[in-house]
């Protein structure tokens, strides 16, 4: 799975990324939110770190568990973030979550919508044939909602108490977008797998 955008270059992470994806995390700005992490300490994440990392997420693709894929500029190996989808549950739900996350230095460039839409489209809905993907996201993190409002997604409820993060159980909103081919295709009969 390797998803080209007008700018960015979607997928899974490869070895010849450590480099890249070491330097975006430490060139990442101080924080300024609690959603926003600041630089991290590159002796904590040596390659060997990585290439297990890189396994992980191989192996749970493979268990059609989560699918992470690394965000970077379709020219240059400039790496901007991540955006990952959860498999909640298949059989009659074709059910997912959707998370993302584009580094602080990058941030205000759009690069976000640019890259969960792509995800939703080619990858959530074409490739993996998903009819619901939702995005869970803090009350709070007005920076989140909008990128989810941009991608076409629409508030759906809140939930209390749902996430355990930060030391509380902390209520978070689903913002939900629809398959709409998929939903009128089976209606019919027919399947998009």
């Amino acid at each position: 799975m390797n998803y080209q955008t007008n700018r960015l270059s979607i997928r899974p992470y490869q070895l010849d990324d450590y480099t890249s994806w070491l330097e975006s995390f430490t060139a990442r700005l101080p924080s300024r939110n609690r959603y926003d992490g600041g630089p991290i300490d590159k002796d904590r994440y040596p390659l060997t770190w990585f290439e297990k990392h890189i396994a992980k997420h191989q192996e749970l693709a493979a268990k059609d568990d989560t699918y992470h894929f690394g965000v970077f500029d379709n020219k240059e190996l400039i790496h901007y973030g991540h955006v990952e989808i959860h498999i909640v549950k298949r059989e009659n739900y074709s059910w997912a979550w959707i998370g993302y996350y584009i580094h602080n230095q990058h941030q205000g460039n759009g690069y976000g919508p640019e890259a969960v839409r792509s995800v939703i489209k080619d990858i959530g809905f074409k490739e993996l044939g998903l009819k619901r993907i939702e995005a869970i996201i803090n009350t709070d993190n007005i920076a989140s909602i909008r990128l989810t409002e941009k991608c076409g997604l629409h508030y759906e409820c809140t939930k209390e108490k749902f996430i355990f993060e930060f030391g509380e159980w902390t209520d978070n909103h689903v913002y939900v977008i629809l398959n709409e081919s998929k939903l009128t295709n089976e209606k019919s009969g027919s399947q998009i797998n």
